[in-house]
């Protein structure tokens, strides 16, 4: 609350601008009956697309604001919308500013914003007496293995950051004496935590 007026900010990934438009009419459906709704949204790593909305509020006291909160965190691919219920008492420029600026800070906390790393997904096969050592070997790596099946042999696949990719395949060719098959499945932005 800011001189009777409520703030209310929601975050959320997104990675085109239909989805961040999306995200924000969730929220003007959820909060139907508030004065503005607020928003900003930054798509690309390279932050090609940014685009920012006052609804209604005086120029550059809300949306830019909210833009530059997102761009001092170096968030992308995110949308920040905060949602004003109108107190009825004006809080000027700066103070517009300085709330929109602070909910658009909290969202951003509360969404926990993490740093996205490029991260290879690759598909391995193994026969079955190489199985528990590759297993063993895989739980000492900073790897996320999504999905194991069990047939003629065993298909496992996994993520690996694009910095510890060559590692992962050579302590895999290493243990497995080279018996080992592997294809590369593409590539996506992921995650992680440090360790």
């Amino acid at each position: 609350m800011v001189q009777k007026s409520r703030f209310i900010s929601s975050a959320c990934p997104v990675s085109t601008a239909e989805d961040a438009l999306a995200f924000l009419a969730g929220i003007r459906r959820k909060y139907r009956d508030a004065s503005h709704y607020c928003y900003a949204y930054i798509i690309g790593q390279n932050a090609g697309i940014m685009r920012y909305s006052d609804d209604g509020e005086p120029g550059g006291t809300a949306g830019m604001p909210i833009m530059e909160g997102m761009k001092a965190r170096g968030v992308v691919d995110a949308a920040v919308v905060v949602t004003r219920y109108f107190g009825g008492i004006l809080l000027g420029a700066g103070g517009l500013a300085r709330a929109y600026s602070h909910a658009c800070a909290l969202a951003l906390n509360a969404a926990r914003v993490c740093e996205m790393y490029l991260t290879r997904r690759w598909i391995f096969e193994v026969d079955y007496p190489l199985w528990d050592k590759t297993q063993h070997a895989l739980s000492r790596m900073h790897v996320r293995i999504e999905d194991t099946q069990f047939a003629a042999r065993v298909t496992f696949t996994l993520l690996v950051k694009e910095q510890d990719e060559a590692a992962l395949l050579d302590a895999l060719t290493a243990l497995t004496d080279g018996r080992i098959d592997s294809l590369c499945a593409g590539e996506l932005y992921c995650p992680w935590s440090q360790g």
